[in-house]
């Protein structure tokens, strides 16, 4: 009764096991392999039955999740993909929109579209926006397409016509036709992966979904072939961008939803070890190998991003994309992004990364680029004998060797250039977190920020410390614990589609009586029965009369209009600091959240006996605190040792398997009893 889960990570694949009768947790950790993603998972696997004794018979239940899908797009290494669409909107994906997110740049230019020109078709049809039949399918338009087509071996096939979410009967058609005809291409519809408005979007999120099918298939099948010859036979299920989990056939149809899949399981982990302690507000932070991704939970559950965008950055416009993505922002300032001058001699962090294969200079495989890893070596805070569990013995002096590369051009010590590769790196943090708290309408300071990944656990102190958080929290296994994430998400579905209304009269009655007709949609979905324990969420896209976008708000049984209309204020005004109390609103989008009840990891209380202070010491270690601070000694403890519900005060290190914590002088760290470290202020605690 083992339930297990890997992640492939840009530099590490994790992995996670729990037996559910014993509470025995297994762990491991291997590089991961780039051109088969599947061999770091097996590798993992095995380094765990090598470790811990992990009893591959005995796993009932294996989650997955990582970069597959974000890698194929950009990397650009997704199918042959074309695109069939209603006449006269062949070049959307070109036109996009007219809003730029740089007004100024004269050099500003669309972005690329996945489908070239040559492979983006017209049929003659339309739909109006009720659904009503405008002009029939013409059928007779198929024909020269299909030898297109055959002539261009495309693998996927995109069917987007105009409305068509308001009635998707032209794009089935369609799409049966050239099931028959192009049996080798896989065929996506977008009725079946977005039945919301917006063309351009639409079209976007329809073609990407098509270009890594094919990818998404062959891997899963490539996966499940290695499994099952492992004796792992099990059910099978992926980790989503929604933060919750589906099966892999689910997921093969729609991979789409897979496009932020590590991150989310760490969003997924966060929200259960926020409900573990009671706190409803967590700022989630995992700083991994090459990225560093941040979310928000809010009211215990992710918030997820309604106009989420690939690529998207303060000149490029990205990619929309229209699946429910937890709300996160990711910049390049991982443990492996290396540290370079720029054209005017400026130190920068990121975000080109040195990955698994060379790594970091520290690691002795031939990388000789500065990183954040090296500085956090070089500094003290990582033991170069006791990193990953004593398995990768890190080297000094090749970190430090690296790091002189930038400190003699700055004219800094080697110490003094790899605080300043954690600054910078630590100013970026700052910034993404401020991106999904304050920008988002929601203070810092009323957050617990709970810091995962390899690296991350080094920098929670400061960035707790200068966010002025409510604590500071380092969850159990935090170098893994995007995989520990997968392991505490449930089954979930989102179903969203376009419904237009003013908010007036019966309007909230109609939407309630579409929302049961969702609800039949999603135990379907599930295919657990009208019996299963399916919790519902509801939510309503609504806007000002006049405006273009709108916000979402929470809808519920019972709700009158005066309810809905506050709720929808009182969002729109946390969005946008204002609100019209007076102005007419219109309902645009309904949106249903179902979660279905399912076993999730437990966080058991930990035995008392033998754990003290005296018993987890390990020893010393000169710690670097910058040029003010200087080389301090620092206590090292044995995280697996510490006594529980003690206080402890800093500057210390706490060290594990997968992550070293700092804690700073001026600050407390308290064991939980269910293995969660929490720091907080010193003052904090005195007020």
């Amino acid at each position: 009764m083992i339930r297990l889960a890997t992640d492939v990570g840009g530099t590490f694949t994790d992995l996670v096991g729990y037996d559910e009768r014993t509470g025995e947790v297994f762990t491991a950790k291997s590089l991961t392999t780039v051109d088969d993603q599947s061999e770091g998972v097996l590798s993992a696997i095995d380094m765990s039955e090598k470790k811990d004794g992990l009893r591959v018979r005995d796993v009932t239940f294996f989650a997955h999740g990582g970069t597959t899908v974000i890698n194929a797009i950009t990397e650009r290494k997704g199918a042959k993909t074309a695109l069939i669409t209603t006449a006269g909107f062949r070049d959307v994906l070109e036109i996009g929109r007219g809003n730029r997110p740089d007004l100024y740049n004269l050099q500003f230019h669309s972005p690329e579209p996945f489908v070239p020109r040559h492979l983006r078709f017209e049929v003659r049809e339309r739909v109006d926006a009720s659904g009503r039949v405008v002009q029939p399918l013409e059928l007779c338009d198929l024909r020269p397409i299909i030898r297109a087509l055959e002539a261009e071996d495309v693998d996927a096939i995109a069917i987007l016509f105009l409305h068509s979410y308001a009635n998707p009967e032209h794009e089935a058609t369609c799409a049966d036709i050239l099931a028959d005809a192009l049996p080798f291409a896989t065929i996506c519809t977008s009725h079946q992966v977005s039945r919301q408005w917006r063309e351009y979007e639409r079209s976007n999120t329809t073609v990407l979904n098509a270009y890594v099918q094919p990818i998404i298939q062959h891997y899963f099948e490539r996966l499940e072939d290695s499994l099952t010859r492992r004796n792992l036979t099990c059910p099978y299920y992926a980790m989503q961008s929604n933060g919750g989990i589906s099966s892999f056939d689910h997921v093969t149809k729609s991979p789409l939803t897979m496009v932020e899949s590590g991150p989310a399981g760490g969003v997924a982990g966060a929200a259960r070890i926020g409900a573990e302690l009671g706190e409803s507000e967590i700022l989630s932070l995992d700083v991994g190998g090459t990225t560093a991704k941040c979310s928000l939970i809010h009211g215990n559950r992710p918030t997820l991003n309604a106009e989420y965008k690939l690529e998207h950055t303060r000149i490029e416009p990205g990619y929309p994309v229209q699946v429910p993505v937890v709300d996160i922002v990711e910049i390049g300032a991982g443990g492996g992004s290396i540290a370079w001058l720029d054209e005017r001699g400026a130190l920068r962090v990121g975000p080109e990364s040195a990955g698994s294969n060379p790594g970091p200079a520290c690691y002795g495989r031939g990388g000789t680029k500065p990183t954040l890893s090296d500085a956090l070596l070089t500094l003290g805070i990582f033991d170069p004998a006791t990193f990953a569990g004593g398995t990768m013995v890190l080297q000094k002096d090749k970190a430090a060797a690296a790091i002189a590369t930038i400190a003699k051009p700055l004219n800094l010590s080697i110490e003094d250039a790899a605080q300043a590769i954690v600054d910078i790196a630590h100013a970026t943090m700052i910034n993404a977190l401020k991106l999904v708290t304050v920008q988002r309408g929601h203070d810092p300071r009323d957050v617990s920020l709970l810091i995962s990944g390899g690296a991350g656990p080094a920098m929670a102190s400061s960035l707790g410390r200068e966010l002025q958080a409510k604590s500071i929290i380092v969850p159990p296994h935090p170098g893994i614990f995007s995989a520990w994430g997968m392991l505490a998400a449930e089954p979930r579905a989102d179903f969203r589609e376009t419904w237009f209304s003013q908010l007036q009269g019966d309007a909230l009655l109609k939407a309630k009586a579409r929302f049961a007709q969702m609800e039949q949609e999603a135990i379907a979905y599930f295919a657990a029965g009208s019996n299963a324990d399916i919790r519902f969420n509801y939510q309503i896209e609504a806007r000002y009369k006049g405006q273009e976008h709108g916000v979402f708000a929470q809808f519920a049984d019972g709700f009158t209009i005066e309810d809905f209309r506050q709720s929808f204020h009182d969002v729109h005004e946390r969005a946008y600091s204002f609100r019209l109390a007076n102005a007419e609103i219109e309902l645009t989008t309904l949106h249903l959240e179902a979660v279905l009840k399912g076993k999730t990891i437990s966080l058991s209380k930990i035995k008392a006996e033998g754990l003290s202070e005296a018993a987890s010491r390990t020893g010393e270690r000169s710690v670097y605190f910058g040029h003010h601070g200087g080389w301090q000694s620092c206590s090292v403890y044995d995280r697996a040792k510490l006594p529980l519900n003690e206080t402890m005060a800093g500057p210390l290190l706490i060290e594990e398997t997968t992550a070293t914590t700092l804690v700073l002088s001026g600050q407390t760290v308290t064991v939980t009893d269910t293995g969660i470290l929490v720091i907080r202020e010193q003052e904090a605690l005195a007020i």
